[in-house]
């Protein structure tokens, strides 16, 4: 690239030095510096009498020293780091003299530095002067280079004086115009020659040290117009059209640059070119000229240019024309410094970084700007305020498509609110893009973004956009709400189910897509804790679109048998045109296509989700001896929870519930207040329908309702079932648990109540001879009202005679409780009365007979105990009454007439001529009535008894009179 091209600047600020002291103004005045260097925070300007000057920043002569006592001092070089001082002198027709000092090391006598070495240069004793010079910074290297062609290499200790050798490494018919020399990585040192015509190369040190030099290119340069870019090691030559640089590998880059070239050097980034004034005579110019200013106009026209370079750029940093010759270059204390010839010394010090951007900035050179702080290393925070700087150029300029891509550069910090206007949606998509790529995008941003494609019904961008791979880019609770708004379902649906977002996914396809089924497969192949949690949510919508399959579901998960689905039938989602009436994407129409190709669903093998085979994939098929394994993974753990957590959900859905109902209890191991809930929930449900339709199938639901509480240890509670009966109006269920109960009693009464006669009937009859107590409750109820009484017709006398038969009432009371009301006539219970009045006359008559009889056997029992205790008595026994012999004495003989041989009883004497002892004959009849006497003394005594026997029998007055007969009543008894 020629620098004509180039844009040019002013970077520098440039300032003459004044020293602060009248030597040192009359040392630069004079004109008597020979050489310049720097190094260690110092300058170093050698004398054409060989002295040494030490300079301060502030250029006041801190130190001299007389270094040769002839010759002109015409090289220096300070080691960096260091207190070592190369000097080389100058005095033909002698050889040079190169002298190494240590500034820190000052002799005891002279106070003057020492002199570390001390070499002679060798040009094989030809007085030709110094043209090039350089040295290693361990200065185990210094070459020389001379204006005969040749180039002396001195080797060796020249710190410490240990020796040195030299050696001519070239020699040519050309002047030497410039050597330096490098170092590689591998221990290999190169040295670079400039002659007038070309440049060369050989290695001093290392592999392939001691070959002759090799050609590096057919062009040499001037003296001075060879350095080296300490900050990688390249050789820059400038000739009169380029400047040229030259790697490892030979030329590399180079810039074109016309017009004579005196002088070059690097300073920091810059390249540093001094152009000394072209060769004119004065016949060349204008006589106007010449008679104008004679040679001051010559003068005038006579200037040279110092030019700063940015090569990496591509940029004049600084250009300016002077009067007087530039005699050096040097850098030291952060500036940059010329010596012109007369003597004149000033110093070039770069602009701060701020102000080299506001000048771009002036010139709306934003991509200068930009380059320079990338290069200066400018912290993000600034560079993207040059970003946007250059955007709003840009936007002004009306070039909105560059402006964007700044402002995407500057995206941490810019917020281009202008690009807002429909007309530039694209920028502004672009935009948001860039801006979800570098984690800065907030709900906002994501919801401008998809309004912005929902505007364009781009699907392609919106996919692509949620479809990005990485990190989570925008928020996505916003992302999916706005997808849904927008009817973009597919997508919706695609992100909730990338980001595990399971709840989100079923509610879009209900509530969104309406599709149940596809719901309802996804739930099922959900984890069981995601599972549950999603179906409960949507179990009455699910039962509603989609009942059995949703019923087993439940019934799975709820008996513990919940297994994740596999092998499900692939989701697929059409959805239909979408015309929503508010929302951010009025008026968009998709077509959603299968959730297959963009839902990664839960449990779903690769197997299940491969698209249809075609001709080149189709699988063979298994033959009969094979065994295909299809393992089934592990069904998860979980806890079924309670049954009836899940009841709610299967209201209006009686059907579905039974079958849930049912298949719990089938289950084992399940918790009594479990069983409770089921059973219970289940007589209701039969319950319940047997009441719907009109009663079409009652017959058939109550039929199941009686055989479920039926059953024996059905663990249902008596007053949940009696007051399911009531509310439902089911009889039988209320019968049978009374029965259950014992309750025969509140049976009848509940048909009675209820006016049904043919059910008080029908309960009489079941229940009445285990309960007698129905029969009067009965008579009563027949004659309560003329209809019962019709309805009961022949029950009536059934009744009356049962009632009569068992005693269950009185006559008396019977004629009490028909009279309490006008429905039962005298007709009606004639027959009852007269067969009454004829068993109560006989009985009277029979009581009377007995009465008779006991009275008479009473009196014959106390006249023979009259006879037996106050008249003899004689004893007609012939025989033994015990082993039936004939009688002889001693014989025993009883009051009861029975005799029997002492021989045959055992009875003792009691000593007034008579025996005690009971007969044997009569002994079991006596012990029985000793017995029965004891009895009732015991029972005279039990007052307890006697009123439990009056409370609980039938017919107190008889239990009196028996009580009464055993004493109870007195001590009669006893006596």
């Amino acid at each position: 690239m020629a620098l004509s091209s180039w844009k040019t600047f002013d970077f520098f600020e440039v300032s003459q030095v004044t020293p602060p002291d009248e030597d040192g103004k009359s040392f630069f005045d004079s004109n008597e510096i020979s050489c310049v260097c720097s190094g260690s925070e110092s300058l170093f300007l050698g004398s054409y009498d060989g002295t040494v000057r030490i300079l301060s920043p502030t250029f006041k002569v801190l130190r001299s020293f007389q270094a040769y006592d002839a010759g002109a001092i015409t090289h220096m070089k300070q080691v960096e780091g260091t207190s070592l001082l190369v000097t080389i002198s100058e005095d033909l027709p002698n050889e040079p003299v190169l002298k190494v000092w240590a500034l820190d090391k000052p002799v005891k006598k002279t106070g003057l530095p020492t002199c570390q070495s001390t070499v002679s240069i060798q040009n094989g004793r030809r007085p030709f002067p110094i043209s090039a010079f350089a040295a290693l910074d361990n200065l185990s290297q210094v070459a020389v280079g001379f204006a005969n062609g040749s180039v002396t290499v001195v080797r060796g200790d020249l710190i410490h004086d240990r020796g040195a050798k030299q050696r001519t490494v070239y020699e040519s018919e050309e002047p030497v115009t410039g050597v330096e020399l490098r170092e590689e990585s591998n221990n290999l040192t190169t040295l670079y020659v400039t002659t007038i015509s070309r440049i060369l190369k050989l290695v001093t040190a290392g592999k392939g040290a001691g070959q002759p030099a090799r050609n590096v290119e057919e062009s040499g340069c001037a003296v001075g117009c060879m350095t080296v870019d300490k900050r990688n090691g390249d050789i820059v030559v400038v000739r009169e059209d380029a400047i040229y640089y030259y790697g490892v590998d030979g030329r590399g880059p180079c810039y074109g640059y016309d017009g004579p070239k005196s002088l070059v050097a690097i300073y920091e980034d810059y390249v540093a070119l001094v152009s000394p004034p072209a060769a004119a005579t004065a016949s060349n110019k204008p006589s106007a000229l010449r008679r104008f200013g004679g040679m001051q106009a010559e003068e005038i026209f006579d200037t040279s240019t110092f030019t700063l370079l940015d090569t990496d750029l591509k940029f004049i940093a600084h250009s300016e024309s002077l009067i007087s010759q530039v005699k050096t270059l040097f850098m030291i204390w952060g500036d940059l410094f010329t010596l012109n010839q007369d003597g004149k010394i000033f110093r070039y010090h770069e602009k701060s970084l701020q102000q080299r951007l506001e000048i771009l900035y002036q010139r709306n050179l934003f991509t200068y700007a930009i380059s320079l702080a990338q290069k200066c290393n400018m912290d993000a925070a600034q560079l993207n305020v040059i970003y946007r700087k250059y955007g709003d150029n840009l936007y002004q300029k009306g070039n909105y498509d560059g402006a964007m891509q700044q402002y995407l550069k500057a995206i941490d910090n810019t917020e281009p609110s202008q690009f807002l206007d429909t007309q530039r949606i694209h920028n502004l998509i672009e935009y948001l893009e860039e801006l979800h790529e570098h984690h800065k995008a907030t709900a906002d941003h994501t919801t401008l973004l998809l309004n912005c494609y929902a505007k364009l019904k781009d699907i392609d961008k919106l996919e692509k956009f949620i479809k990005s791979p990485g990190d989570l880019k925008f928020d996505l609770d916003t992302a999916i709400s706005m997808c849904r708004q927008g009817g973009y379902y597919q997508q919706a649906a695609y992100l909730a189910t990338k980001h595990g977002e399971h709840g989100l996914v079923v509610d879009i396809l209900i509530e969104d897509s309406k599709k149940y089924a596809e719901a309802l497969q996804y739930i099922w192949r959900l984890a069981p804790d995601a599972m549950y949690e999603n179906l409960m949510k949507y179990a009455r919508v699910l039962l509603e679109h989609c009942p059995s399959e949703a019923t087993k579901l439940f019934v799975q998960y709820f008996t513990g048998h919940f297994r994740p689905k596999t092998d499900a039938d692939d989701i697929v989602i059409q959805e239909e045109e979408i015309r929503p009436t508010g929302g951010y994407a009025a008026g968009a129409v998709t077509a959603v296509q299968n959730l297959r190709d963009l839902l990664p669903l839960p449990y779903m093998s690769t197997a299940a989700v491969a698209s249809p085979p075609t001709q080149g994939n189709i699988e063979p098929t298994v033959g009969d001896n094979e065994i295909v394994e299809n393992p089934q993974p592990p069904a998860p753990e979980y806890t079924a929870p309670q049954p009836r957590i899940a009841f709610s959900s299967f209201v209006d859905h009686p059907d579905e519930f039974i079958v849930f109902l049912e298949a719990c209890l089938e289950e084992k191991d399940l918790k009594e207040r479990d069983k409770i809930d089921l059973y219970t929930t289940l007589f209701e449900m039969f319950l319940h329908k047997s009441n719907e339709k009109r009663g079409e199938h009652r017959d058939e639901w109550e039929a199941k309702a009686k055989k479920l509480i039926e059953g024996k240890n059905i663990p249902i509670d008596t007053s949940n079932v009696l007051l399911l009966s009531h509310l439902s109006n089911f009889k039988d269920g209320t019968v049978l648990v009374r029965e259950q109960a014992g309750l025969r009693f509140d049976i009848f009464r509940s048909y009675t109540s209820a006016k049904d006669t043919r059910g008080a009937i029908k309960a009489l009859r079941k229940y009445g001879p285990d309960e007698p107590q129905l029969y009067p409750a009965a008579l009563a109820y027949f004659t309560s009202d003329p209809r019962i009484l019709e309805e009961a017709g022949d029950e009536l006398d059934i009744v009356l005679k049962k009632i009569d038969d068992d005693g269950l009432m009185a006559p008396l009371q019977v004629i009490q409780t028909l009279s309490t009301n006008a429905v039962a006539t005298m007709g009606m219970i004639k027959t009852y009365l007269q067969a009454t009045i004829d068993r109560e006359r006989k009985e009277i008559n029979s009581n009377r007979r007995l009465i008779t009889s006991y009275r008479t056997e009473t009196l014959e029992k106390r006249a023979e105990i009259q006879d037996l205790t106050t008249k003899p008595q004689t004893f007609n026994a012939t025989r033994c009454s015990f082993c039936g012999s004939q009688l002889s004495l001693p014989a025993v003989h009883f009051m009861c007439k029975h005799s029997f041989h002492a021989t045959c009883i055992n009875v003792q004497d009691n000593g007034e001529g008579g025996v005690e002892g009971d007969c044997t004959v009569c002994r079991k009849d006596n012990e029985g009535i000793r017995a029965f006497v004891r009895s009732q003394e015991e029972v005279g005594g039990k007052h307890d008894l006697f009123l439990d026997a009056v409370s609980r029998g039938g017919d107190r007055f008889a239990t009196v009179s028996e009580f009464f007969g055993r004493g109870v009543m007195g001590d009669g008894v006893g006596e």
